[in-house]
């Protein structure tokens, strides 16, 4: 068996938080590869700011919620030109690495060590979250989404992408990564957490992505093959939904 699939090397990294399900050291080192920045954060900003639609907000203050070691730095900024962007996570070596990404970039990075669930920011304080891949880590994912509430100043924008139970609870993704399994949602159940916080959404303004890596059974050969089409929405189970939801104007 080659190094990197014994048991010990897939272990939980060195760090603890009472909220957070932490990454395996073999996750850790996959979210720092091409493959992630290229096929999955790229695409997931690409379809929200779609899902956004023109004139996409430019300055203000974005908070990347769960930032790991910032990889998405470079692409928030050219999609969005904020004023201020804050990247939060509860890992330290991940903001380590997230410290040395946002020098090889070129740009200033207020790091913050935090859980979602307890952001150390003022009250309407930001303009935009984004939040890529991290609710399916985090045990308190409502008393986080408050917490995205009440950082959002009222007109702003939560930016929502995310794994649903049915793609985290897989034998490929049960083997490789580490989650709380007793809080993973369906699509329609982060869509529902969402609207009873108070956001506001639209159908355009929500996506369901069925990318081939998201697919563990086969991954979507068979549809790269054209052996099979894949399944059209309502007639299959989503893996992934992305949102991008508003914080109403009149919302105190």
């Amino acid at each position: 068996m080659p190094p990197w699939m014994r048991r010990s090397n897939m272990g939980p990294m060195n760090y603890a938080s009472p909220t957070y399900v932490e990454e395996t050291r073999l996750g850790f080192r996959f979210l720092a590869t091409h493959t992630w920045q290229h096929h999955v954060l790229r695409v997931a900003i690409e379809d929200l700011k779609r899902l956004i639609g023109a004139p996409l907000p430019q300055g203000g203050v974005l908070l990347d919620a769960g930032c790991g070691q910032g990889k998405s730095f470079r692409l928030l900024h050219e999609a969005f030109r904020p004023a201020r962007m804050i990247g939060l996570d509860a890992d330290p070596h991940s903001l380590e690495c997230a410290r040395a990404e946002a020098t090889a970039q070129g740009l200033t990075v207020d790091l913050q060590s935090a859980d979602c669930a307890r952001i150390e920011l003022p009250d309407a304080s930001a303009d935009i979250v984004f939040c890529h891949q991290t609710f399916h880590h985090l045990v308190e994912q409502e008393q986080a989404l408050a917490e995205f509430w009440r950082v959002l100043r009222p007109g702003g924008l939560l930016l929502f992408a995310e794994s649903t139970k049915a793609y985290i609870d897989t034998w490929v993704i049960r083997w490789f990564f580490r989650h709380p399994m007793h809080v993973q949602k369906s699509a329609e159940g982060y869509l529902d957490m969402l609207r009873g916080q108070g956001f506001e959404f639209e159908p355009r303004n929500v996506s369901y992505p069925y990318l081939w890596w998201s697919r563990s059974r086969d991954f979507g050969l068979l549809e790269r093959w054209k052996l099979r089409r894949p399944p059209p929405p309502g007639q299959r189970e989503e893996t992934l939904v992305n949102v991008a939801a508003r914080k109403p104007r009149t919302a105190a």
